[in-house]
């Protein structure tokens, strides 16, 4: 049970799960082509001894596998594993209480404590130009704090109670900010802050705001967790650290984390906008430049010790997939409270979480009647009208009626039982002109786009081809792939224009018609198919990241009948790049020169990556 950051990463250290670079690294580009190398490795969490034009030390990398993830909570995550149990079921107490003697006490932990003594993080000022400034992409538009926990409260409470931590990202420099003086604070859709923000412009008070870098590990992981509007994240935060969150109120006003290792106080321009981005974001892409609040700066404190925490964002895996990891790892037993009649469920990392989410249900309407999808269709209507999950692009739900076992969370399986299952005359289920994720480029506009319901349920239809099909030599691609067992990529001339593409895609299914593709129900149009076919992941991230359901789905056969969209042939997904598209995340080839050298034979990663 930590104290702080730096007992965490001394205990990295003990147990040979850290890594220490004492050269001096710049936090230009250069920090995170180094944690890139690393995480991809499944190396060591790092410590970078020596930022350039910062007095302070920073870390890395400390979630960068599951092992060690696990390592850092192995005291806590068992017993609020257990309470997240008694969450689902609160008669387990009465029934088995020997299993929950110890958890119970434990949820002491959940009550944020206030300090009353100077704490840790008043150790002493400094500015935000000597913070180790982390810039992990060349076209960002600045250093981002990548870990922050932004905390703020709604206008009329000081108290912590009524809280909400979240983790958005903060630009330190760059773009239009006063040096020293502003930051720009990026939150989107369905974010806590916002909910604040709309009530601070219906009041008179100052919208005041901490940014919280460092402490415990719990604490950055609890600014992610999905937590309910009404509770706090203060309270995660405790129990998964083993030690309650401690906090102080400072002269002007704001909340301090008294453990933190760092602070960022000032107040949320209300009115005033300022561009932000781009940055290198989870989807593989540039999230590019928005108007986003501006926070001006009061005071940026930090304590004696301070390890300055970030971690880096790019196509999926990441070190932040830990976050999803154990957020799995405690809410599991939850599914069926918050959804009922869900068996599985499973947002897709390597497609960028919101844009693909897979799930498993069971359909027990009328069990008299012909198996076609009933109750999973409302399990899935209500599925995308609650919190995160209303970001999915792509939901695709699937009854285990005969209990054979199939589990979201094993992907490739899962698309197998559904492809040799579906019926896309009658299931696919659309909706158009609606929100999707703000850092999702592939609509019709800013966090504008479309989504759609895949729902299968029956018996299987057809057995999944693995070979070409003899004819596929007649239509007009560069090059066609079998990329798993019922799925084809075809490559075709780069994108233009819709009107272009549905041209193109016409032409291509009317040849498509004379080619057996019985055994084959998916087929992605695609830029690169020898890209798609080098692995399952490659597949999932272009497909499902590059596509709007509404203008990019076609169909060999397709009708339209009481509004509703079917095809009697494959289902075809148009995941070439597009001229609105952002642009993909890649290092700069200067830098990776240098992080070479440091690879290199007596360079101090030598071994390492």
């Amino acid at each position: 049970m930590y104290h702080s950051l730096r007992d965490a990463v001394n205990d990295l250290d003990r147990t040979g799960q850290l890594l220490r670079i004492k050269v001096e690294i710049d936090g230009d580009l250069e920090a995170a082509e180094i944690h890139r190398r690393v995480f991809d490795a499944k190396g060591p969490a790092l410590l970078f001894e020596r930022i350039k034009s910062s007095p302070f030390q920073a870390v890395s990398n400390i979630y960068g596998t599951f092992e060690r993830t696990h390592f850092l909570f192995r005291k806590t995550l068992p017993l609020v594993q257990k309470l997240m149990e008694l969450k689902g079921d609160p008669t387990r107490a009465i029934k088995l209480p020997f299993r929950y003697a110890t958890s119970l006490p434990h949820a002491w932990k959940a009550l944020p404590r206030k300090s009353f003594f100077r704490p840790p993080v008043t150790y002493g000022q400094t500015s935000i130009s000597k913070l180790p400034l982390i810039k992990s992409w060349p076209m960002d538009g600045g250093a981002f704090v990548t870990a922050p926990q932004v905390f703020t409260l709604p206008p009329g409470t000081s108290s912590v109670m009524k809280s909400n931590i979240g983790m958005y990202r903060i630009q330190l420099n760059g773009n239009e900010y006063l040096k020293d003086e502003e930051v720009g604070l990026h939150y989107q859709l369905h974010r806590g802050i916002g909910i604040h923000h709309r009530q601070f412009n219906e009041s008179d008070e100052p919208f005041r705001c901490s940014i919280f870098v460092g402490g415990p590990p719990a604490h950055a992981f609890a600014a992610i967790m999905p937590m309910p509007e009404t509770i706090t994240e203060m309270t995660m935060a405790g129990l998964l650290a083993g030690r309650r969150f401690r906090y102080f109120k400072d002269e002007n006003g704001h909340i301090l984390s008294s453990d933190a290792d760092f602070v960022i106080t000032g107040v949320i321009d209300k009115k005033h906008k300022k561009p932000e981005g781009p940055f290198g974001d989870h989807l593989g892409y540039y999230s590019l430049i928005h108007d986003f609040p501006v926070m001006k700066i009061d005071r940026v404190y930090h304590r004696q010790d301070a390890l300055w925490h970030f971690t880096v964002v790019g196509r999926p895996p990441q070190e932040d997939s830990s976050f999803g990891y154990l957020i799995h790892e405690l809410v599991k037993d939850l599914t069926q409270q918050e959804f009922p009649g869900v068996l599985s469920i499973n947002a897709v990392d390597a497609a960028g979480v919101h844009p693909l989410l897979l799930a498993t249900a069971q359909d027990r309407y009328m069990p008299f009647r012909e198996k076609v999808p009933e109750e999973i269709l409302t399990i899935a209507n209500r599925i995308l009208g609650s919190g995160q999950t209303s970001l999915a692009k792509y939901l695709i739900i699937a009854a285990d009626d005969e209990h054979t076992g199939v589990h979201a969370g094993d992907i490739e399986p899962f698309f197998h039982f559904v492809l040799s299952r579906i019926d896309w005359r009658r299931d696919l289920h659309f909706q158009t002109k609606t929100t999707i994720d703000t850092l999702d480029y592939s609509g019709t506009g800013w966090n504008s786009g479309s989504k759609v319901i895949m729902a299968c349920r029956g018996p299987v239809l057809r057995t999944l081809g693995t070979n070409l099909p003899a004819e596929i030599d007649q239509i007009k691609a560069t090059a066609v792939k079998v990329l798993t067992p019922g799925i084809l990529a075809i490559q075709i001339r780069p994108w233009t224009t819709y009107e272009n593409a549905r041209q193109e895609i016409t032409d291509l299914t009317q040849s498509l018609t004379g080619v057996s593709l019985e055994q084959f129900p998916l087929i992605v149009l695609c830029d690169d198919a020898a890209f798609l076919a080098q692995s399952f992941h490659n597949f999932l991230w272009v497909t499902f990241t590059r596509s709007n359901p509404a203008t990019d789905i076609y169909g060999v056969g397709e009708f339209t009948m009481d509004k509703h969209w079917g095809c009697k042939g494959p289902l075809l997904i148009d995941a070439r790049i597009k001229q609105h598209h952002a642009p993909d995340l890649l290092p700069d080839a200067k830098t990776v020169a240098r992080v070479d050298a440091l690879c290199a034979k007596g360079g101090p990663l030598y071994g390492h990556v």
